[in-house]
């Protein structure tokens, strides 16, 4: 355990991932806070197996708006909590093939409409960008302002910032059962017992099975396994490759460094929560899909990962109380997503937990979709 877990608090944050660090940054100054982290370390899964990218439209319409607002906080963060900002320039492709430029259309046309800066491109403004391209690859959507996110940096901040704030942090101390007591909850964490006013469930895809061991209704939090590889190729990558997200979900690709990609075939394989590992077979078919779209060789697999994505029902992300149990809190369901919006849904969830209100872009997003209530 990183800290001697004390005997009460105010709000105990199961799971130390992105989630849980960021709201307990958020909230630490105001209320007293205590995160607790089954694993060795925090961000062991989703968190510290991402794919790193800060891509506005990544998500959807609804996500978006959370995704806008964290923009200026990864970007410029204030200097009491990091001294360099979190994003790097990488740029973004969402790119069709000649039989889909009707879904290219619609992308482009509805994020724009939400304010997006986003521009409809073709063939001759692909083949510039990405060397190679295929002929049938006609069709995409430029978005200059996608960056590469420090994962690693982030979570290490809000960890620091947290416990600077006077959190309280424990790793290898998996949460176990709480029960409804007089003022909050009796809980038991890696056989210690302790009393909390509120839970916030930021455990991933474990989060139904911490609502199940406190006796709450599950909102139908399903993980899923996500594949990626680093592949090095036999010909020269440039340094300017953007993202390149295929428009149906087949494909995501972005280079590395010295000739390096990291590749995904965006595969959805709905598991049971624990350590994941890839699949031989879904590595094959990202390989599979690459060479459809682009002409270089491959000269290795260096190594390969899978991660675990985690959706609500209807695949936005919930925070906010239980619609059952007003000390119960939601903090779950950021998919794919949770790096980029993490700055926006900390904050908006520690107003509900008693912070001030947010300012800027932040105070300016509506949380109501996002609401626990709606599984009500």
């Amino acid at each position: 355990m990183t800290d001697t877990l004390p005997s009460a608090t105010d709000v105990l944050i199961v799971g130390a991932g992105i989630a849980g660090a960021s709201l307990a940054a958020a909230l630490a100054p105001w209320r007293r806070v205590m995160l607790v982290e089954a694993e060795d370390t925090p961000g062991y899964h989703a968190t510290g197996r991402s794919a790193a990218f800060w891509h506005e439209t990544y998500g959807g319409p609804v996500v978006q708006p959370l995704s806008m607002a964290s923009f200026e906080t990864l970007a410029n963060p204030a200097p009491e909590f990091s001294d360099r900002g979190f994003l790097s320039p990488r740029a973004a492709l969402t790119i069709g093939h000649r039989t889909e430029a009707a879904a290219v259309d619609a992308f482009t046309a509805g994020f724009a409409a939400q304010g997006v800066a986003i521009e409809r491109i073709h063939r001759g403004q692909i083949a510039r960008r990405i060397p190679g391209v295929r002929a049938d690859w006609t069709e995409a959507a430029y978005e200059a302002a996608c960056s590469d996110i420090d994962v690693g940096g982030l979570h290490a901040a809000y960890l620091r910032a947290a416990r600077r704030a006077g959190a309280v942090l424990a790793t290898r101390a998996p949460f176990q059962s709480a029960r409804r007591v007089t003022g909050g909850w009796a809980v038991q964490v890696a056989g210690h017992a302790l009393h909390a006013e509120t839970i916030v469930n930021a455990a991933g895809a474990w989060a139904d099975q911490v609502a199940a061991a406190c006796g709450v209704g599950p909102v139908g939090i399903q993980p899923y396994r996500r594949t990626l590889a680093q592949l090095r190729l036999a010909v020269p990558m440039p340094a300017e490759l953007p993202l390149v997200i295929h428009v149906g979900g087949e494909f995501y690709f972005k280079g590395e460094a010295e000739g390096r990609i990291w590749l995904s075939p965006h595969d959805e394989t709905p598991v049971e929560p624990h350590d994941v590992a890839p699949e031989e077979m879904d590595v094959a078919i990202a390989i599979d899909r690459l060479q459809s779209v682009i002409d270089w060789p491959i000269a290795a697999v260096e190594r390969k990962w899978a991660g675990l994505r985690s959706f609500a029902p209807d695949r936005i992300p919930v925070f906010g109380v239980d619609p059952c149990d007003p000390g119960f809190v939601w903090c779950a369901g950021q998919g794919g997503f949770g790096i980029q919006t993490a700055p926006a849904i900390a904050a908006l969830l520690a107003e509900q937990l008693g912070a001030p209100p947010a300012a800027g872009a932040i105070g300016r997003v509506d949380p109501a979709p996002f609401a626990a209530t709606r599984f009500a």
